[in-house]
């Protein structure tokens, strides 16, 4: 392929990795990760409630990776408050989970910037290390894409698995018990979704600009280096 069409394909991963870099970050802190209702179920069994009364008895819920906010509803109005996972809610939530989760998003940052960086160094460089030219572009995107995959696997057995809304809405309740009514992921969540597809993009874009895949080269070699051995 021409060099400047390779700079071109290049240029277009890097930026599409600083974005990835970018939207990483802004996710990670968002408190939009996950929205739902929380049902009072003490206080709909208590009336009797009917399908068309529930609405007095059904909360809000929202939240990211470090805090969120909760209106309960029990009959009487809501009650709104806000909270930190780390500072209110550490002892009720799997705090090695999340922090995993939490983990895997830095990760997701940190090699996003990386492999935009070396993407902006194949381009307009000449890279003369093995992780700095082709290998290293794959690696780098295909950590991102194993890690954007991670976060989103482990934030989903979070809320499901370990039912993270329910020990949210149950924290220090003494008198009502609560249980999730609904819920469904919000726009970071979908946003790491985006990332994982981008960083695939990134993969066959690099393959599009004429660079071989991981190991194909060795392969290859071994197989005409196989035929030459017969041949003599």
């Amino acid at each position: 392929m021409p060099n400047r069409q390779k700079r071109l394909i290049f240029s277009m991963s890097g930026l599409l990795g600083f974005l990835c870099a970018l939207t990483a970050a802004v996710c990670t802190g968002l408190p939009l990760w996950l929205s739902g209702t929380v049902l009072c179920r003490t206080g709909a069994e208590l009336v009797n409630a009917t399908a068309q009364e529930l609405d007095k008895f059904l909360g809000e819920v929202s939240y990211g990776l470090f805090h969120g906010q909760l209106v309960k509803r029990c009959g009487l109005g809501g009650r709104p408050s806000r909270f930190s996972f780390f500072a209110d809610l550490l002892p009720a939530i799997p705090a090695g989970l999340h922090v995993t989760i939490i983990f895997f998003c830095v990760v997701v940052v940190l090699f996003s910037s990386v492999a935009s960086g070396f993407f902006f160094f194949n381009a307009f460089g000449r890279p003369y290390e093995t992780l700095h030219g082709p290998l290293g572009l794959y690696l780098w995107s295909f950590i991102c894409c194993v890690c954007s995959c991670l976060v989103m696997i482990l934030f989903a057995s979070e809320v499901k698995l370990r039912r993270l809304s329910d020990r949210i809405a149950n924290f220090n309740e003494v008198t009502s018990v609560y249980e999730t009514y609904s819920e469904h992921y919000d726009c970071c969540f979908w946003l790491f979704f985006l990332i994982f597809l981008l960083h695939g993009l990134n993969v066959l874009l690099i393959r599009l600009s004429g660079v071989q895949f991981p190991f194909q080269e060795t392969k290859e070699s071994e197989m005409n280096g196989g035929a030459a051995d017969l041949m003599y």
